[in-house]
Formats: C-alpha cells, sequence, structure tokens
C-alpha cells in the first residue's frame, strides 16, 4: 500500500517510501538521454538544446530539490513548486522541440505515442480546458492534501501539471498560422481561469487547506499565481501574435518582390 509521505528527498527514508521518486527519477533521466542519443542522429539547435537541457535540470531540482520539503509545510512554496509545472518548464520543453529526437531512438516502438500527440496538439482549445481540469481538481482542498500526505500522489499530481501543461504549451507555441486564433483563445481562458484561482486565494481570509496552513501564507501563494503567472501567459500569447505576424509580414514581402520581378 502507498507510504505516507514522510520523506521527500530522493535518498531520505526506506526503498519502498522513496519507489515513487525513484519511478520519477528514472522517466526523467530516460527522457533526457534518449535526446542525448537522439541529438546524435538528428541534428538541433544550440537555442533547442539549451531549452531542453534547461528545463531537465529545472525539472530535477523542482522535484528533487529542497522546494519539495519545503512545499510540505509552506503553502506559497508549494505554488512556487506548481507554477514551475505549469509555467516554467513546459514551455521550455515546447521551444525544445524534442520529439524528433526521441523519435530517431525509439523508431517503430514508440510511432503511436508520438503520432498521438502530434494531432492532439492541433485542438489548443480542449488542451487548454484538460489543462485547466487538472489545476481546479488538484487544488481542492482533499487532493491537495492527499497529494502532501502520500507519496505515490504527490507523483500523479506533478505528472498531470507537467504532461497536460507541456500539450497546451505545445499546441500555443507551435500552432500554425490557421491555428493562431485558437491558440490565443486557449491562452486567454487559461489566464482567465488561473486569474480567478490566483484571485480566490488572494482574497480569502479562512485557510483552504486546514488550520496548520497560515493564511497570510495561502495568500501569498494566490497571489504568485495571479501575477507573475498571469505575466507569463501573456507573454507566451504576445509571442504567438509576434510569430505569426512576422510571417504575415515575410510573405507580404515574399509577394512583392514577385510582383516587381514580374
Amino acid at each position: 500500500m502507498p507510504q505516507p509521505a514522510l520523506a521527500h528527498g530522493l535518498f531520505d527514508g526506506h526503498l519502498v517510501e522513496r519507489a515513487p521518486l525513484i519511478l520519477t527519477a528514472m522517466i526523467l533521466a530516460s527522457a533526457w538521454g534518449l535526446y542525448i542519443l537522439g541529438s546524435r542522429r538528428i541534428a538541433t539547435r544550440r537555442s533547442e538544446a539549451a531549452w531542453l537541457h534547461g528545463a531537465m535540470l529545472l525539472a530535477a531540482f523542482a522535484v528533487f530539490g529542497p522546494i519539495d520539503d519545503w512545499a510540505e509545510h509552506s503553502t506559497t512554496w508549494h505554488m512556487v513548486q506548481h507554477m514551475l509545472f505549469m509555467v516554467v518548464i513546459p514551455p521550455m520543453w515546447a521551444l525544445a522541440r524534442p520529439l524528433p529526437q526521441w523519435r530517431a531512438v525509439t523508431g517503430r516502438f514508440a510511432q503511436p505515442v508520438w503520432t498521438a500527440i502530434l494531432r492532439v496538439g492541433r485542438y489548443p482549445v480542449p488542451l487548454a480546458m484538460l489543462h485547466g481540469a487538472m489545476i481546479w481538481t488538484w487544488h481542492t482542498p482533499k487532493l491537495y492534501q492527499l497529494a502532501l500526505d502520500n507519496l505515490w500522489w504527490h507523483a500523479v499530481e506533478h505528472a498531470c501539471f507537467l504532461f497536460t501543461a507541456w500539450l497546451f504549451w505545445w499546441s500555443m507555441l507551435r500552432a500554425n498560422p490557421k491555428q493562431v486564433p485558437q491558440a490565443l483563445m486557449a491562452n486567454l481562458v487559461t489566464l482567465m481561469h488561473t486569474g480567478l484561482l490566483g484571485a480566490l486565494l488572494t482574497f480569502s481570509s479562512t485557510s483552504f487547506y486546514g488550520e496548520s496552513r497560515d493564511v497570510a501564507d495561502q495568500q501569498l501563494a494566490g497571489l504568485i499565481m495571479w501575477v507573475p503567472g498571469g505575466l507569463i501567459y501573456l507573454i507566451g500569447a504576445g509571442w504567438v501574435a509576434w510569430r505569426w505576424l512576422t510571417r504575415m509580414w515575410r510573405r507580404q514581402q515574399a509577394g512583392g518582390s514577385r510582383e516587381e520581378l514580374g
């Protein structure tokens, strides 16, 4: 049976207690190693490689570093960890574009997985709704406390945030010109409902997560989700719009050059 989350460190506690952390470390290490091997077969840009390596280092720090221990007793640090999983690491993964490298190593074995990810990435709004459902679900008091008390559910919570956020940011930041309106709508929906959740935490006069949690600590956590988180979503929307306008400008320039030559 799952054990209480008495030790969140990778090398703390007994082997059974550390099993979820060991499994998480194996998954991260496998994804990182496959990317490195794939980079030898398919060349990658330095900027994309930097995004990937930076995201993996940050993910390892967020899961196995001191933040995870601090988050057990502080709502603010718990929110910092969640924001890393939702608005920092996933967009870095999306900008890294690791699928070609992963596909080069796994071959036909994992081809259905990569094909499914690429197909799902065409629908930014449904992915935003899926990611939003994960955000609100895991911030309900019962599941929030469950993730703190049980390492297995703690790992599931992190996986839900990371995977759905990666799909959301992938579909938005890599949207083709026809998908840009959907991508911006998905961003707006996410900005609004995360801002609402942040505002609820900020202006609440009672603790949502038990009497042992300080209200001021919860309010600061809500402010972190509301302001810095909202700013990152606005930056993402600006990047998508700038990329879209740049493509349109280039097409107009190319069309004007053709007319002059004609």
